[in-house]
């Protein structure tokens, strides 16, 4: 029998997962996550408004349930809790899916002011991450700029024009809920420093942004007539040229009848966070052009555009794992076909799938080729791996450490949790927020 521990229970991990039960019928697997709860970002990251994508989950159940593979949450695979190297002694190989953990800064000055976060910090506070912190972001805040142009910056402009009739029906926390519901949100600056044949956005998260109720898109032509795709966008790739020709149509300077206005701006680059009353009151941009080799240049024109919250949203990074080689140049864990290279060799046992793999590139379902082509390297070594002596059952020396992982039953039990708490507030399943509460409910399990 082979046993293997999966890091990280998103996607990537729960794929990889499913390789290995479905390619070789004598592995035992199992998929350990610091949190109490399974899926990642399907849970943590989808905006709740996307119950298509959050429905995904109905999948990866299905194989955390299988029964050859077991979900141990509340394990923190670190030097304060399971060592690399003290779980490499407990599995005869571990595959390291623990994606991309932080964000990227912008590097320009008032970028710590109070009201500048990181979209992700965002995404947490409204997806009931239990590390979020409820920073009151949108108390006081009539103008919202949102830096960048990929799904995630699609994601939190959407989310701050939402109002509590569409939120509602959905999983968000209620703390978020009635925050969102109360803001007094009126504009929201989605910004690029390039232009629109060079979003990242899909064009139909794209499309959503101009189906909101009560709220107006406003698009400059003369900015989009600055790309050079604009005028003919047929040599552009589909996702590009279907994005361009949505833009083309709601091109026009709005009508300020409705509550909430999205701005869709292009070709600003931020310079500095501005600061008013000891927070963060308005972004100063540069204008920017193409530079005819695919970027852009600086033009030395300057706007300012009001902001009492700023949302960074330009990329992931991949953070460093105690005991495994790390490249910080691509924050990637250095591989060949999934497998950790140690300087100039590999080590069999330690393998990597997803973002801390390849980057944070890709949708969900990138995830799968990306897991097969680690396990299929995995289940090349494996008649290597199988020779080590690993104790029968992990959780047993787990326990003796201290660590008393939430087994699929305690999963259960939070999720019964979440729908009693939904029921009492007259919604439906409704996210529990924070540690306590998630490891509460966890516990009446047993």
């Amino acid at each position: 029998m082979l046993r293997v521990a999966v890091v990280g229970s998103g996607p990537s991990g729960v794929y990889t997962a499913q390789n290995l039960v479905q390619l070789d019928p004598g592995v035992h697997v199992d998929v350990l996550d610091r949190l109490p709860c399974p899926y990642g970002l399907v849970r943590y990251g989808v905006a709740p408004d996307h119950e298509k994508i959050k429905s995904l989950q109905n999948n990866l159940r299905t194989i955390l349930e299988h029964e050859r593979v077991r979900f141990l949450g509340g394990v923190q695979v670190s030097p304060r809790g399971v060592p690399t190297e003290r779980l490499r002694e407990l599995y005869h190989a571990v595959v390291y899916c623990v994606g991309a953990a932080t964000d990227r800064h912008l590097g320009i000055p008032g970028e710590d002011l109070p009201g500048s976060w990181s979209a992700t910090q965002f995404v947490s506070w409204y997806s009931a991450h239990p590390d979020a912190v409820d920073d009151a972001f949108v108390r006081g805040t009539r103008s919202a700029v949102v830096i960048g142009a990929g799904n995630v910056a699609v994601d939190v402009t959407r989310m701050l024009a939402r109002g509590a009739a569409e939120l509602s029906p959905t999983d968000i926390p209620q703390g978020a809920l009635s925050a969102l519901a109360a803001s007094p949100v009126t504009d929201i600056h989605m910004v690029a420093r390039r232009g629109p044949s060079q979003g990242r956005f899909t064009t139909k998260e794209l499309r959503e942004l101009g189906g909101l109720p009560d709220t107006e898109l406003v698009v400059d032509p003369d900015e989009l007539a600055i790309d050079p795709a604009y005028a003919d966008p047929a040599a552009l790739p589909a996702v590009q040229r279907r994005n361009v020709e949505v833009l083309r149509g709601w091109g026009g300077a709005g009508s300020r009848g409705a509550g909430r206005s999205i701005w869709m701006r292009f070709f600003l680059r931020p310079v500095e966070l501005l600061e008013e009353d000891g927070r963060v009151g308005a972004v100063l941009f540069e204008r920017t052009e193409p530079d005819g080799r695919g970027g852009v240049r600086g033009t030395g024109r300057y706007e300012t555009v009001e902001a009492q919250l700023v949302l960074r949203s330009v990329g992931y990074r991949g953070v460093p794992l105690d005991g495994l080689p790390f490249d910080e140049e691509t924050c990637t864990v250095p591989h060949v076909q999934g497998r950790v290279l140690h300087g100039c060799f590999t080590v069999p046992g330690e393998y990597v799938a997803g973002w801390i793999k390849r980057g944070p590139t890709g949708v969900i379902g990138t995830n799968r080729p990306d897991a097969k082509e680690t396990v299929t390297s995995l289940l090349e070594d494996a008649s290597v791996l199988v020779r080590k002596e690993v104790p029968e059952d992990p959780v047993t020396a787990l326990r003796a450490a201290g660590i008393e992982p939430v087994e699929w039953a305690g999963w259960q039990a939070i999720e019964r949790a979440e729908a009693t708490l939904g029921a009492s507030l007259g919604r439906s399943v409704v996210k529990l927020a924070d540690w306590e509460s998630l490891l509460a409910a966890a516990r009446a399990a047993s």
